[in-house]
């Protein structure tokens, strides 16, 4: 998540309407919830964690879905990859099918690890890592202390540098008024989104636990990013879209990584416009062998 944009700060100062508390929604029956594949639970650092894989041929490609996200929200990529090439996604801990970790671990480093440990028990020696949002954090610090490992790197709307100076109102601020602040957050996120997207999405806001997600918020913020891409030598994509676009996200940080900017989408490009998020990453997978 881009926590530090432009309109999460405006949240902060002038306030938003709630959302409702209640469990999550049930996704909308247009929006698909998986790709055919057979999933399985492998023993994560933390707890077991679900895996959805499935397709053969070609450079496996591992989804790394964003906070309150799942394995499904790949559906769409999953889907259009598997007719010629393995394509994997994995819940993250304290997400989706995933155990929530004992010791309330939620940082970069241990979601990053999350990864490492599906891929091992796969068996996958090299592969493209596909990172949303928090997910994008996640994959970017594996690729970084595994280049060897990772063909190609696509960070989605991934969060660029803070420093503790902006975190502190922030967190004050969600530890304060945590309902009200998430749910105006999220709402600017989900501008230009489908309908069936956002009601999906509005939904999922409510998974994650008050207590689990401002160790994952804060963890974000206690993360740069840019070392651990600046170590991974590899092909790497930035997909970005209007909602994460400040002198520190990461498109503007590392100008020379090719980007490339969706528009008329939500934070989420890839529910929102899935045949042309999956036109980009054809396009970025051409280059890789």
């Amino acid at each position: 998540m881009p926590f530090l944009s432009k309109s999460f700060r405006s949240v902060l100062v002038f306030g938003s309407l709630s959302i409702p508390a209640g469990c999550a929604n049930d996704p909308d029956p247009d929006v698909p919830d998986s790709a055919p594949g057979p999933v399985s639970r492998i023993q994560g650092p933390a707890g077991p964690l679900f895996v959805d894989d499935g397709g053969s041929g070609g450079v496996p490609v591992v989804f790394v879905h964003s906070y309150a996200g799942s394995t499904t929200h790949w559906a769409a990529q999953l889907a259009h990859l598997r007719s010629g090439r393995r394509a994997i996604a994995l819940d993250l801990r304290g997400h989706g099918q995933s155990a929530a970790p004992a010791d309330g671990s939620y940082g970069v480093a241990a979601l990053a690890r999350d990864i490492g440990a599906v891929v091992d028990s796969l068996g996958l020696d090299r592969f493209v890592l596909v990172g949303h949002s928090l997910g994008g954090s996640a994959a970017g610090e594996y690729a970084g202390a595994n280049p060897g490992r990772v063909a190609g790197l696509v960070l989605v709307g991934a969060p660029g540098q803070s420093s503790p100076e902006e975190a502190r109102p922030i967190m004050a601020s969600l530890e304060a008024n945590y309902d009200t602040v998430m749910a105006g957050y999220w709402n600017t996120l989900l501008t230009d989104a489908r309908p069936e997207v956002r009601a999906r999405l509005t939904g999922e806001m409510r998974s994650v636990p008050k207590d689990a997600s401002l160790r994952l918020i804060g963890g974000i913020f206690a993360y740069d990013p840019l070392p651990a891409i600046r170590r991974y030598p590899g092909p790497k994509l930035f997909i970005v879209t209007p909602h994460g676009n400040t002198p520190k996200d990461l498109q503007n940080l590392m100008p020379e990584v090719p980007n490339r900017l969706m528009t008329g989408t939500s934070h989420w490009p890839h529910m929102d416009k899935p045949e042309e998020f999956n036109r980009l990453l054809d396009e970025f997978l051409a280059g890789i062998s």
